[in-house]
This record gives C-alpha cells, structure tokens and sequence, in this order.
C-alpha cells in the first residue's frame, strides 16, 4: 500500500523530525499509523521526504528521514479557470481536479453560474476550496498542491487567456476536439469551464483567445467536465 502523505508548511532539517499539529493528531490518532509505517511528509510545493515512524505519540509521529526529493513542476502547466458550481458540487470539481493533476484552479464568476460569492461568504468559499485541494493532494500523494487563485472576473479571465500559450473553452457546439487540437511544449494550458447553464455569448466573445473545443458528445455537468479534460490532457501531455 501506498505510504500516506502529510503536508507541512517548510520540510525541516535533518534526519528526524517530529510530525505535530493537526496533521500529527491526525496521523496518530486517525490514521493510527505505527512505529515501522512508512510516511511521506511534503510543504505542497513538491519537496517531500520518505520517512519511517520511529515513535508514535498521542498527537505526534517521530519520523526518520530516508529520503528527501523534489518534484518539478510540470511544464507545460495545465490551468482550469472552473465557473462556480452550486452546493457540493464545487468540492467535487476541485477534488477531482487536483486528484487528476491540474496545476492551478481559477474560480470563475460566470454570469451564468448560480452560485455567487460576494464578502465573507466568498472568503469562506475560497478557503474551502483550499482545504478541499489539500485534501485531494494528500489523497492522491501529490507532493505539489494545486494553486487555487482568487475569484476572476470574466474581464480578468479573458486577460489570462490572452497570456496563455494554449487556450481552450469547453462548448458542446463546439466542432474541434480537445483530443485533436495543438497543444504546446511548454508554458501554459488554460481550459475554461463553464456553468451549468453554459458560458454565454457574451462571454464567448469575450474570450476571443481561446479555441472552442468538446470532449465527445455528451454533456458533462460542470462539476466533472473539467476533471474529464484534464485526464485527457495528461494523456497527450505524456503525464499518464
């Protein structure tokens, strides 16, 4: 079985270190990892340490260090700016995206979107999307956490995308596949995803920057279009 992965703020120094906190709460008394267990320990910016439990106290894991590496970013990097989905279906969007490998999550305040966030409201929001972004890295072993940015502005979305070095919107009238269009090198994929009630026209124009594109013909909810074209980024990005 796959060693667990606990994130830290910094990896410390040396050969032992001590696992505290919230995250040593949880790996003792959650998880009851055991002296012996492997355990990886990573600051979410992909430096990580192979570790073994060498004591496990009531809120705490002493670890000894067998390994320490670090995890390039991906080049390209692969951007989702997801339009704000309603209730639960948000955490699964950026569950399934940071478990399927995106780089970076841009909430989007589509004029569609039901959902709205506005004062502490929106600031509530953001930082769950965070946690649930932590969560999924950790669920998935990934030593890099995926950025999730501050809400964007249709205006601010149409200005990333003229700075990408590949930009897409997903649209179910779109005529091009994802599957089929050029991707680059290096730099920047950035997907749009819209709402569920579809990205308007308006917004289209907007985006003048990105290519319509559609994954196959059904429609996917917004909460899982977005996972759906990442994994088939991966493919032809040689992620997977």
């Amino acid at each position: 079985m796959t060693a667990a992965l606990f994130l830290v703020d910094a990896l410390p120094p040396g050969d032992v270190v001590v696992l505290d906190g919230a995250e040593g709460r949880h790996a003792a008394r959650v998880k009851r990892i055991g002296a012996g267990e492997a355990v990886l320990i990573s600051d979410g910016r992909g430096s990580v340490a192979h570790c073994v439990v060498d004591a496990v106290e009531s809120d705490r894991l002493t670890l000894h260090v067998l390994e320490r590496r670090t995890v390039p970013e991906p080049d390209p990097r692969v951007v989702v700016v997801q339009a704000l989905p309603k209730g639960e279906r948000a955490e699964l969007a950026v569950e399934l995206l940071t478990e399927l490998g995106v780089d970076e999550i841009v909430p989007w305040a589509a004029s569609r979107s039901i959902a709205q966030w506005a004062g502490e409201r929106g600031a509530k929001a953001l930082g769950k999307w965070r946690r649930v972004a932590a969560e999924a890295a950790k669920q998935s072993r990934r030593p890099r956490v995926p950025v999730v940015s501050e809400l964007a502005t249709t205006a601010e979305v149409a200005a990333r995308l003229d700075k990408a070095d590949a930009a897409f919107v997903l649209h179910e009238a779109a005529a091009e596949s994802l599957t089929a269009a050029a991707l680059p090198d290096r730099g920047e994929v950035v997907l749009v995803v819209g709402p569920e009630g579809g990205v308007s026209d308006e917004e289209l124009v907007a985006f003048t920057a990105a290519r319509p594109v559609r994954l196959g013909e059904p429609v996917l909810r917004t909460s899982t279009a977005g996972a759906a074209a990442v994994a088939a980024l991966s493919v032809r990005l040689g992620r997977w």
